[in-house]
C-alpha cells in the first residue's frame, strides 16, 4: 500500500463496527435477520473502504469479483460513496464517482446514486437548499433523487433520535425533497426495526399521515432487496401495510428492476414480488421500463422521477384504500 493510500485510509477509513446493530443501537430481534442485515452493512463498508484505499475507481471491478454476484449491489453502494467524498475532499478535484457510475458500476447506477446520497449527508451538503441544489448538477435529471433518498437512509441508519423520534425532515413539506428523504428512511426501518412488520408499521403510524405513503414504498424496497424474512413475515407485512398496498409494490418493483439490471436477483426479491406485487420479478421490472414511456419532465414540487413512481404503483390492481399522492 502506498503512503498516500495510507493517509486516505487514516483519515477516512470507517470501522466494521459501524454496521452492527450494538452500535447502532437497533432492535434485535431474530439471531439470523440480525446477522443478515449486519453482513449487508459490512458489504457496504467493504466496498467504501477499499474505494478509500484505491483512490480511484480504475480497476474496482478487482473488488467486485471477490464477492459474490449477489451482494455487488451493496458494496457498489459503499464505493460510490467513498468517491464521491474523495471527489469533494481531496484536490485536485476528479470525477470520480462519475467514471465509477460510467465504467464498473454501470449495471448499478440506482445504487450509485444511493451511495451518492451517503457521501452527502456525510459532508453536510443536503442539509441546506443551495448547496443540496449544487450536489445534485451533473446527476441524471431522473435518478439524482435516488441521492436524496440515501440521505434519507443515512439519517435514519445514523441519527435515528433526530428523524424518526422527532420526525425532523431536511426540507418543507412541500419540497419534493421532503419526500425523498422519507422513501430512503422507509428502506432504514427495516434495519433499525429488525424487519419486524409490527414494529416497523408502529413505527411508521407516529408520523404524520401524509408521510405514511413514501416510508412504506421505502420498506417494500428494503425488503425486496435487502430481505432476510420469511412468506410469513412478508405476508404480514403486506397485511398490516394493506393501506399502502400500491406504494409498497412499487418500492418492491424499483428493487427488482434494480436487482435485475445488476443481473443480480435473488430468491427473497422473487419471494417479495409475488406476495407483495402478485407477479414475478421479470414482470415487475418490465412495468418500471413501461411506466417510462412518454415521461413528461415534470415540475419542481412533482419531478419526473415521482410521476413515474405513480405511474408504477397506479399499474397495481390491487385493494389499497389510500390515494396515490397528488402533492
Amino acid at each position: 500500500m502506498t503512503r498516500t493510500a495510507t493517509v486516505r485510509r487514516t483519515l477516512f477509513s470507517i470501522a466494521a463496527r459501524e454496521a452492527t446493530f450494538a452500535q447502532r443501537g437497533f432492535v434485535r430481534g431474530d439471531s439470523v435477520i440480525v446477522s443478515h442485515l449486519e453482513r449487508i452493512g459490512q458489504l457496504f463498508l467493504l466496498g467504501y473502504n477499499a474505494a478509500i484505499a484505491r483512490g480511484t475507481p480504475i480497476g474496482f471491478a478487482d473488488e467486485l469479483r471477490r464477492v459474490p454476484r449477489t451482494h455487488t449491489g451493496f458494496v457498489v453502494e459503499g464505493a460510490a460513496m467513498a468517491f464521491a467524498l474523495l471527489d469533494r475532499l481531496l484536490l485536485p478535484r476528479r470525477r470520480r464517482v462519475m467514471r465509477f457510475l460510467y465504467g464498473d458500476a454501470s449495471k448499478h447506477p440506482y445504487m450509485t446514486h444511493v451511495g451518492i446520497g451517503w457521501a452527502l449527508a456525510r459532508l453536510g451538503l443536503a442539509r441546506f437548499e443551495v448547496t443540496r441544489r449544487r450536489a445534485l448538477i451533473g446527476m441524471d435529471p431522473l435518478l439524482r433523487w435516488l441521492a436524496i433518498d440515501g440521505y434519507g437512509f443515512h439519517e435514519g441508519y445514523f441519527h435515528r433520535r433526530r428523524v424518526v423520534d422527532r420526525g425532523w425532515r431536511p426540507a418543507p413539506d412541500s419540497s419534493y425533497v421532503a419526500r425523498a428523504f422519507d422513501q430512503g428512511l422507509g428502506r432504514s426501518l427495516w434495519f433499525s426495526e429488525c424487519a419486524d412488520p409490527l414494529r416497523i408499521a408502529g413505527t411508521i403510524a407516529r408520523f404524520d399521515d401524509s408521510r405514511h405513503g413514501d416510508l412504506w414504498a421505502g420498506v417494500g424496497l428494503a425488503c425486496a432487496y435487502a430481505g432476510g424474512v420469511s412468506d410469513p413475515v412478508i405476508a404480514e407485512l403486506a397485511r398490516l401495510g394493506e393501506p399502502y398496498a400500491r406504494q409498497l409494490a412499487q418500492g418492491v418493483a424499483f428493487a427488482a428492476k434494480t436487482r435485475l439490471r445488476a443481473g443480480n436477483l435473488v430468491e427473497h426479491t422473487t419471494r417479495a414480488c409475488r406476495v407483495l406485487c402478485g407477479m414475478e420479478p421479470d414482470q415487475a421490472a418490465a412495468l418500471t421500463d413501461e411506466c417510462l414511456a412518454g415521461l413528461t419532465s415534470g415540475t419542481p414540487r412533482v419531478p419526473a422521477f415521482e410521476l413515474w413512481r405513480r405511474r408504477i404503483a397506479a399499474r397495481f390492481a390491487v385493494r389499497s384504500s389510500a390515494p396515490l399522492s397528488t402533492t
